[in-house]
């Protein structure tokens, strides 16, 4: 897929796939296979809960959680209602994890089995991601959002950096420059170009930059993002 020079935001790009390529692996985790219709539908009823519960765009949400198809969901679904994302990593101290929710001004954070024995006392209610406590907050199937037109400015995420002095720093980036990074992964050419054809295995958090800076231009062009079963592989 060629992309055009004029701005495009991810969750539109992710619905043209849908459209375009419904039965497309998009996600899969161990037994956990997600085509680009579902991805698509999951990240509407996403969004729509977001716009139910009073988002609005510029308002922020923290993740804090272990890497899973519906974060990655949740992620995008955000997005989709113009919601900037805070993903934070849970080897944080409790202090930190607080000071990153504050700063964000996150109205709610989606925790874990894994996270949800931190002991952070977090001042923004919680949701859980686990599979059927995440069901029973979203919308139900079906549902779909007001649309929202993604202004290229608008934060898409908060990656949130230790830099030289071991206290997380927010590092705000927008729409804009994931739309260049997407370009810049498309036109490097040979075997390292991002196609429909791209398959991704992603093994490290979804709360690094790293992590983002190969899972997102996988969606752009159509690709699958893969992530083995811990699980299964112990």
């Amino acid at each position: 897929m060629t992309q055009p020079d004029a701005f495009q935001d991810l969750p539109s790009l992710i619905r043209a796939h849908a459209s375009a390529r419904p039965t497309a692996a998009a996600l899969r985790q161990g037994g956990t296979l997600l085509s680009y219709a579902e991805f698509h539908a999951r990240m509407d009823r996403v969004a729509a809960t977001l716009q139910r519960a009073g988002f609005q765009p510029g308002d922020a949400l923290a993740v804090c959680a272990g890497t899973s198809t519906d974060y990655v969901a949740l992620f995008l679904g955000a997005l989709r209602s113009g919601v900037v994302v805070a993903p934070l990593a849970p080897s944080s101290t409790a202090q930190q994890l607080l000071d990153m929710v504050k700063d964000a001004d996150a109205r709610l954070v989606f925790i874990d089995s894994s996270t949800a024995g931190l002991g952070v006392a977090w001042p923004v209610p919680t949701v859980s991601l686990d599979a059927a406590a995440f069901e029973a907050w979203l919308q139900p199937v079906g549902s779909t959002p007001v649309p929202v037109v993604i202004d290229p400015a608008w934060p898409f995420n908060i990656i949130y950096s230790s830099g030289t002095t071991g206290t997380p720093k927010g590092i705000v980036q927008p729409h804009a420059m994931r739309w260049a990074h997407i370009q810049r992964a498309g036109l490097s050419g040979g075997l390292s170009a991002y196609d429909a054809d791209t398959v991704t295995m992603i093994a490290t958090p979804l709360y690094s930059n790293t992590t983002l800076v190969c899972l997102i231009p996988t969606l752009a062009y159509g690709g699958c993002d893969f992530r083995k079963d811990k699980q299964k592989e112990e």
